[in-house]
């Protein structure tokens, strides 16, 4: 039976994938934020973290851990002029130095797994580039390349990939998808017409965490309904 670290496991991309992989009979640990309000029948753990707190405590965890997933994002729309230094700052704290701090708690146990993988999110902003985005692409800009290091430091033990959505109906997104009108101009924009739905993320995350994907590493992958290739 695999084991499987999901932090932020209640709500979004999270929550689908960790149900999706208790139905598969898969160990899943997850994390919350706030309030553990959500419940996932079947779950092994579901523990309160903080990813900013200065150490994080993983006491709870089997000895071996076959796969983690870090979760935890911000969707912060702003021209780049009112956006204050600072603020860069504390998203790269969330996205990219929480993402460290997870892995680095949890290296030994990923060890001793016979092959073991880490699943981490970037956005379809990086590559594209859009108004606007200058403080979400950043903060991704530096997990795509963490990924990369990671994939080439690790192997071939621990398999390190990304995945980078378009938009995507979830809590980070609820402002941008706020009315039909504004669901039905964003799904235009993809040449599959349609929003990505955390289900979507989720079966390719439960891809990269199997044995299925064994000879993938380094790689971000891009799950956006053609919008980053495909001209329409």
């Amino acid at each position: 039976m695999k084991n499987v670290l999901i932090i932020g496991a209640s709500s979004g991309i999270g929550n689908a994938l960790a149900k999706q992989l208790v139905s598969s009979g898969v160990d899943v640990y997850g994390t919350f934020l706030k309030s553990n309000e959500v419940t996932i029948a079947g779950i092994k753990v579901f523990h309160p973290l903080q990813v900013l707190d200065e150490t994080l405590a993983f006491d709870y965890l089997p000895d071996v851990l076959d796969g983690l997933v870090y979760c935890p994002g911000n969707v912060v729309l702003k021209p780049f002029a009112r956006i204050k230094p600072v603020d860069f700052m504390t998203d790269y704290n969330l996205q990219v130095v929480g993402a460290i701090k997870v892995i680095q708690a949890c290296l030994p146990r990923l060890k001793n797994s016979e092959q073991s993988s880490v699943l981490l999110f970037s956005t379809i902003a990086v590559q594209m580039g859009f108004n606007f985005h200058s403080l979400v692409s950043s903060s991704k800009g530096a997990i795509e390349g963490l990924v990369k290091a990671l994939a080439a430091e690790f192997a071939p033990k621990i398999r390190v990939n990304g995945i980078a959505p378009s938009v995507t109906h979830t809590p980070l997104t609820k402002s941008l998808l706020k009315s039909p009108e504004k669901i039905e101009i964003n799904a235009q924009r993809h040449p599959l017409k349609r929003i990505g739905i955390p289900e979507d993320i989720a079966n390719l995350a439960a891809f990269l965490l199997s044995e299925k994907s064994s000879w993938i590493t380094g790689q971000i992958l891009h799950a956006d309904g053609g919008l980053s290739t495909v001209k329409h």
